[in-house]
C-alpha cells in the first residue's frame, strides 16, 4: 500500500509540475518577452495562441491527472463526510477543492475566449486592432487568474501535506 501511495503522490506532483510550471513559463517569462518584441500585436497574440494550443496538449491531460490523483489521495475523507467539516484538514481540503473548481471554469473560460473560429480570425488577420486589444486584456487577466490560483492550490497542497 505504502509503494501504491507514493507512485501516486509521484503522478499527482509530476502533474503539478507540468501544469503550474507550465502557466507560471507562459504568464511570466513568454509573455513579457513577447512584449519587449518588436513584432506587432497581432503576431504577438498569434505566437501566443501557437503556444497556449501546444501547452494544452499536454496540460489538459496534466490537470485531469491531478483531479483523478487527488479524488483517489483524498477518498478515505470522501467516504467520510464528518472528516470533511470537523477537521482542520477536511476544511483545507474543501478550500482546495474549491480552489481547483474555480481554476477548471477559468481555465474553460480562458480556452472558450480563444476558440477556434477567433483563431482563424486572428490568424487570418480580420480581426480589427481594438478587437485584438480587447481580446488580449481579456487573456491577460484570465492568465494571471490561473497563474495565482495554481499557485494557491500548491500552498494548499504543501499545507495538507503536512497534515494541517
Amino acid at each position: 500500500m505504502a509503494i501504491e501511495q507514493t507512485i501516486i503522490t509521484w503522478i499527482h506532483l509530476t502533474s503539478a509540475a507540468i501544469w503550474v510550471g507550465g502557466t507560471l513559463f507562459i504568464g511570466a517569462v513568454l509573455a513579457p518577452i513577447l512584449k519587449t518584441m518588436s513584432f506587432s500585436l497581432e503576431e504577438r497574440l498569434q505566437m501566443m495562441i501557437r503556444v497556449g494550443r501546444r501547452f494544452n496538449k499536454i496540460a489538459i491531460p496534466s490537470l485531469i491527472i491531478l483531479i483523478i490523483t487527488g479524488i483517489y489521495s483524498s477518498s478515505s475523507f470522501f467516504n467520510n463526510s464528518n472528516l470533511l467539516f470537523s477537521t482542520d484538514y477536511g476544511n483545507f481540503l474543501l478550500i482546495k477543492i474549491i480552489l481547483v473548481i474555480a481554476l477548471i471554469i477559468t481555465y474553460i473560460v480562458h480556452v472558450r475566449i480563444i476558440r477556434k473560429d477567433v483563431e482563424e480570425q486572428i490568424m487570418s488577420k480580420k480581426m480589427s486592432d481594438k478587437q485584438i486589444k480587447k481580446l488580449r486584456i481579456k487573456i491577460i487577466i484570465l492568465g494571471e487568474i490561473l497563474v495565482i490560483l495554481s499557485v494557491v492550490i500548491l500552498f494548499m497542497a504543501a499545507l495538507l501535506d503536512n497534515g494541517i
